[in-house]
């Protein structure tokens, strides 16, 4: 990395370009305009340098934190720094935040479907912040030489396309799921009228609803869908042995999940693929699977996709074989990318160690921000910088199961219980920690 001493003035602002609005990008945001604001990072309070040790973990859909990380400075956060001018730019899909571990109960909860999509206009923490501002859009095309990005603005904004420069970007695209994995829309009108019709297919008939797949995302649709509809059958089918068997989990957390959702009212197939789904006259389905069995259902919900990396705006040396980031320790982009030290990423899109969770997306957002802020003190001041380094993580992970949970977390230690729940995810599927842990700002009714 260079030290040339850059103007640094109202005239002349740091332009930092984040893509991507959910818990990495906003975490990115938020710290980034603190610290250039000469304040602490409002993440700072929270992290005691001591590596993995932190807040609860969940998986990507799911929990708080469970860090992973050290500070290359011991863990000795600055609580106010010199003033840098910086105008960030945060452009997302969505024309909101919307809560994305929610999504089980998303799609069995009318009320919670309206609590879990915030708009950005509605975020109190950014209508208070000066050097921030939000693009409802799509990031199309990035070129690393000349430091530019062509932004496509989502249809209800217009569509047009612009190029913009950049002095620093930060990547938190995150990965592209399946309906009904998470909802499609871009705003939110759209998203209720497309969440609406399946929670109503799910709450009415006499034959109830089948989920299929096994994985955390199935889970917690059955356990969320039976917390919400205790009077629906719900049926858990799953081609393997065991619940989990994609995630490098052991085999006693997949028992107790399979004994807590048994004990919650879910009926629990195992090692029954889905091979069609076949339409009644009566409005029901009938479901057959591989093994000869069949059942009927009401609806069936199939929830397994393949996530993928929404990165194909990037240059291909950025990315590895399924196109994922390649980060180095710093979260900064791998070397043989051109100004590969003014980019930075972080959450589901890079290539890391662990499970994926929004605990971990949040955590690389905040040391995206501290990265870039050191960077842009070297720029200004000439001064040294001390970039957190994440360290490698361990397979950790919080399931929601209804009026209970499971963790399992760094260590092998597994736990369970409502007193679970109530750590890892409250009462409204971890909505108001998350909004606690981003920094979002003073909300009301924030819980179901």
């Amino acid at each position: 990395m260079g030290s040339t001493l850059r103007t640094n003035d109202a005239s002349a602002p740091f332009k930092v370009l984040i893509v991507g609005g959910s818990y990495s990008g906003l975490a990115a945001a938020f710290n980034l305009s603190d610290l250039c604001l000469g304040k602490a990072a409002r993440a700072a309070a929270g992290y005691d340098g001591q590596g993995g040790k932190g807040s609860p973990g969940g998986r990507g859909r799911r929990g708080g934190g469970g860090r992973g990380g050290r500070g290359g400075n011991g863990g000795r956060f600055a609580t106010e720094t010199e003033p840098i001018h910086a105008e960030i730019t945060l452009v997302d899909e969505r024309d909101g935040f919307y809560h994305v571990i929610g999504s089980p109960l998303v799609f069995a909860d009318k009320a919670y479907a309206d609590k879990a999509w915030v708009p950005y206009k509605e975020i109190p923490a950014l209508q208070a912040s000066p050097n921030i501002k939000t693009v409802h859009g799509s990031v199309t095309s990035v070129d690393m030489a000349s430091k530019t990005a062509v932004i496509t603005a989502a249809a209800a904004a217009g569509g047009a396309a612009s190029t913009v420069e950049f002095d620093f970007i930060i990547v938190t695209a995150g990965l592209r799921r399946a309906f009904p994995v998470v909802p499609q829309s871009a705003d939110k009108v759209a998203y209720l009228k497309e969440v609406t019709p399946h929670i109503e297919a799910v709450s009415t008939g006499k034959d109830g609803v089948l989920v299929v797949g096994g994985g955390a995302v199935g889970i917690e649709m059955a356990a969320e869908l039976k917390l919400a509809q205790p009077h629906v059958k719900v049926t858990l089918a799953h081609s393997r042995n065991r619940l989990l068997s994609s995630e490098p989990l052991p085999d006693n957390l997949a028992e107790k999940t399979l004994e807590i959702l048994k004990e919650n009212g879910v009926e629990v197939l195992l090692e029954h693929r889905l091979q069609e789904t076949r339409e009644l006259d009566s409005g029901s389905k009938e479901v057959v699977f591989t093994n000869g069995h069949t059942l009927r259902a009401d609806a069936v919900v199939v929830a397994i996709s393949k996530s993928t990396p929404s990165t194909s705006f990037l240059p291909a040396e950025a990315l590895d074989e399924e196109g994922l980031i390649k980060i180095q320790p710093n979260l900064f982009f791998p070397r043989e990318v051109p100004n590969w030290d003014c980019a930075l990423a972080g959450g589901d899109i890079v290539q890391w160690s662990g499970i994926k969770r929004c605990g971990r997306a949040m955590h690389h957002g905040y040391f995206s921000a501290r990265n870039a802020h050191e960077r842009m003190r070297e720029l200004t001041f000439g001064a040294t910088p001390q970039y957190q380094i994440l360290q490698p993580v361990v397979p950790m992970i919080a399931i929601a199961l209804g009026p209970s949970a499971l963790a399992y977390q760094t260590g092998g230690d597994l736990s369970y219980g409502k007193d679970v729940a109530e750590r890892f995810f409250n009462d409204d599927v971890g909505f108001e920690i998350c909004w606690r842990i981003i920094g979002l700002g003073a909300k009301t009714e924030a819980k179901v």
